[in-house]
């Protein structure tokens, strides 16, 4: 995962130093290019100025493997706390409903 945001900053240094790579299934994701209305909810309320952007990587399907141009959606943040907010909020599996109940 390091060398993903290595490049993905050597890609596009306007993104910054702290940005989350999302997985294209990403329940945050609505496309590959926007934010489900949650999400971009979420972060007008608790990280203002993060944004989406899509870059052109050129990465490794495993170590060793040849580099493929592959596009990834990136989530850039002002600071460490609004990525970590949002990686907590946005990258984990949705709390089932209900609670411990739920289980059982």
């Amino acid at each position: 995962m390091i060398d993903i945001v290595k490049a993905v900053q050597e890609a596009d240094p306007s993104l910054g130093s702290y940005v989350l790579v999302l997985r294209g299934d990403a329940r945050a994701l609505a496309g590959p290019e926007r934010f489900v209305p949650e999400a971009a909810d979420w972060i007008a309320a608790h990280a203002p100025g993060a944004r989406l952007a899509r870059v052109r990587v050129m990465l490794s399907p495993y170590p060793g493997g040849t580099p493929a141009e592959r596009e990834v959606s990136v989530a850039a943040f002002a600071d460490a706390r609004q990525l970590a907010a949002f990686a907590t909020a946005w990258t984990g599996d949705p709390e089932p409903e209900g609670g411990d109940d739920a289980a059982g």
